[in-house]
């Protein structure tokens, strides 16, 4: 039965082999896909939507098994506090493209150097409800002993998960909500006592069926 299907295999050449036709297509067509949204979600907030970026990082670990990490945003931030998260941020004009943005705030945020990531592919942008863009860079980071500092100041904690729990679908818990009058469906993952949903989970939704 379909509920029954396990994906507990998505190695590294697995995940770049799925994700190569986004990479290939670049940038480019992401910022077209994102116009159309963009423009709505702008009419609809009566404000502008801004341009983001987070980086997806995954960890080669022991047996060639890839760790998905996150972060935890700390409690006094403005926006999102307290939520799981993708290293990122709004895309600044020194940046240049989503690419670098998503590099640099991964080096400011968990210490990750820009040198020590294979860039994989592109997910479609997500829009999400405080007027953000964002361009999800899906990353392969080559140093297997990689440990994360966090910075106080924005991240409250790092933590990974096997990427394989997302392939498990009976992982995934499914809900209707409504926003600006309209309803929607949406995803969420529970980790151990962590509650991954929003933004976040929507990405790991398009990374799941692009994997898959």
């Amino acid at each position: 039965m379909a509920h029954e299907r396990r994906f507990l295999a998505a190695d590294r050449q697995h995940v770049l082999g799925r994700l190569g036709p986004t990479l290939r297509a670049g940038e480019a067509a992401g910022a077209r896909l994102s116009d159309t949204a963009s423009a709505r979600l702008a009419r609809e907030l009566a404000e502008p939507v801004m341009p983001a970026a987070v980086l997806v990082p995954l960890l080669e670990r022991s047996g060639g098994r890839l760790q998905v990490l996150f972060t935890e945003r700390a409690d006094h931030l403005r926006r999102h506090p307290g939520q799981i998260s993708f290293p990122g941020g709004r895309i600044e004009h020194v940046d240049g493209s989503a690419v670098n943005a998503a590099l640099r705030e991964a080096e400011e945020e968990i210490g990750l150097p820009a040198t020590a990531v294979e860039i994989a592919g592109f997910l479609a942008p997500q829009m999400t409800v405080t007027g953000f863009s964002v361009t999800a860079v899906v990353g392969l980071v080559t140093a297997g002993d990689f440990v994360a500092t966090p910075d106080p100041g924005e991240v409250a904690a790092v933590f990974e998960v096997p990427l394989e729990y997302f392939l498990d679908e009976r992982n995934e818990q499914r809900s209707m909500r409504e926003y600006l009058g309209r309803s929607f469906a949406t995803v969420e993952y529970q980790w151990q006592d962590r509650r991954i949903w929003g933004a976040t989970a929507m990405m790991l939704e398009r990374l799941v069926s692009i994997i898959k």
